[in-house]
C-alpha cells in the first residue's frame, strides 16, 4: 500500500545527508520537476527545473538552423526526452505571440517566420507523454518574477519585457490575468504620440518609444538631425552609419556622456513614465518590474521616467518601479512556471 504513504518518510534519528538516507534505507519520493521550453527568434532553451525555480538541466538550440517548425519541434521534443525523468509532471512553453493559448497553437509570431498555426501543445504532449501548457512570454516572465524575483510577496504586480519589444504580464489578485483570449497586457500597442518610431505596427506606440528597436529608430532620427546641424555623435558619425545604429550602441555612447545619446534616453524615459502612469492609475499595482534595457540602463532612464510619473499619476496610485531580478535566467524559469501554473489550474 505504498500509495497511502506520505511523500517523505523519515526514520527516527535519521540525518539529512544523502549518504545517511541511503545507508539507513530511507524511502524518499523526490519533489515534482517540470520541463520548460523557452522559444525565441534566435534561440530555444529546453530545461528541467524544480518547484523552487532552480534549473537543474538545460539544452540550447538555435532557432535559425531548422528548416521549418516541424524540424524545430522534433529537436525540442528530442531535447525534452534527454532531460526528462520520472519526476517530471508537465511541460511549460513560453513563446512570443500571437498565440492561441486555449487551443495550444503558435500563430505566426513576427520573430518566427513560417510558424503558422503550429500545434505545439498537442505535439509535445504526444512526444513527451506529459500535459503541456502554452503561455505568452511576457505573461510567463511575470509569473517567474512574481514567484521568485522582484514581485515576490506582492498581490498585484506588473512585469514589462522592455527588450526587443514591449509586452507586459499582469498579476492581479494573486493570479495571472490573461484576458478573454490571452491578449491582455499588450501595452506596447498603445499609441503615445501621433508621430514617432513605429512599434507593434503603430506609429508613435509605446513599443515604438520603449523597446530596443524603437530606441534604435529614435536614435537614428536624432543622429541625422545632429549630423545636419554639423554635430558628431559617438554612436553615429555620418549618414552611412545610420542603418547600423542599435540601442546597445546608443547606450554605450550615453554612458560616455554623448549629448545626443542622452537625449534619446531622456525621450524614452519620458514616454516610459507616461505609459506606466496609465498602468498605475488603471490597475493600481503594488509594483512594476522592467527587464532587459531598463535593468541595464536604469540610471539613464529613471530621471525622466520619475518626472513623468510625478506629473501624470494620481499621487495615491504611484508605486515603485524597479529592475527585474532574475536576469539572464528569467526565460528558463518562466517556462518552468508555465508548467506549474498550468498544472495548478487543472488540479
Amino acid at each position: 500500500h505504498w500509495a497511502k504513504l506520505p511523500t517523505i518518510i523519515i526514520y527516527p534519528g535519521l540525518k539529512k545527508g544523502k549518504e545517511d538516507r541511503e545507508s539507513r534505507g530511507c524511502i524518499e519520493m523526490k519533489e515534482k520537476e517540470w520541463i520548460g521550453v523557452d522559444i525565441g527568434g534566435s534561440k530555444i532553451a529546453v530545461v528541467r527545473g524544480t518547484s523552487q525555480g532552480e534549473i537543474v538541466e538545460k539544452r540550447k538550440l538555435k532557432t535559425g538552423v531548422f528548416k521549418g517548425w516541424k524540424e524545430a519541434l522534433e529537436a525540442i521534443s528530442g531535447a525534452g526526452e534527454e532531460i526528462k525523468n520520472e519526476n517530471c509532471s508537465a511541460v511549460g512553453i513560453s513563446c512570443g505571440g500571437p498565440l492561441d493559448i486555449k487551443g495550444g497553437y503558435i500563430l505566426s509570431p513576427p520573430n518566427l517566420p513560417g510558424w503558422d498555426r503550429v500545434p505545439i501543445v498537442e505535439w509535445l504532449e504526444k512526444k513527451l507523454s506529459l500535459p503541456a501548457y502554452l503561455q505568452n512570454d511576457a505573461d510567463a516572465c511575470a509569473l517567474a518574477e512574481w514567484k521568485y524575483g522582484a514581485g515576490k510577496g506582492m498581490h498585484h504586480f506588473v512585469f514589462g519585457t522592455f527588450g526587443t519589444g514591449m509586452g507586459m504580464g499582469l498579476i492581479l489578485n494573486d493570479r495571472l490575468y490573461t484576458g478573454r483570449n490571452g491578449g491582455a497586457g499588450e501595452i506596447g500597442h498603445m499609441r503615445m504620440n501621433p508621430c514617432g518610431p513605429v512599434g507593434y505596427g503603430k506609429v508613435g506606440s509605446f513599443e515604438g518609444f520603449c523597446s530596443g528597436g524603437g530606441m534604435a529608430v529614435l536614435g537614428q532620427m536624432m543622429a541625422l538631425a545632429a549630423i545636419q546641424r554639423g554635430e558628431a555623435t559617438l554612436y553615429c558619425k555620418n549618414k552611412k552609419e545610420l542603418p547600423s545604429v542599435t540601442a546597445e550602441e546608443i547606450a554605450k555612447a550615453a554612458f560616455k556622456g554623448d549629448r545626443t545619446a542622452l537625449e534619446v534616453f531622456a525621450q524614452t524615459g519620458k514616454k516610459l513614465g507616461e505609459g506606466l502612469a496609465v498602468l498605475m492609475d488603471v490597475l493600481n499595482p503594488d509594483g512594476i518590474a522592467l527587464g532587459s534595457i531598463f535593468a541595464r540602463c536604469e540610471n539613464l532612464l529613471r530621471p525622466a521616467m520619475e518626472k513623468a510619473l510625478e506629473e501624470e499619476t494620481l499621487p495615491g496610485n504611484r508605486c515603485p518601479v524597479f529592475p527585474a531580478a532574475l536576469g539572464e535566467q528569467i526565460g528558463d524559469v518562466a517556462a518552468v512556471c508555465v508548467a506549474m501554473e498550468g498544472r495548478g489550474r487543472k488540479a
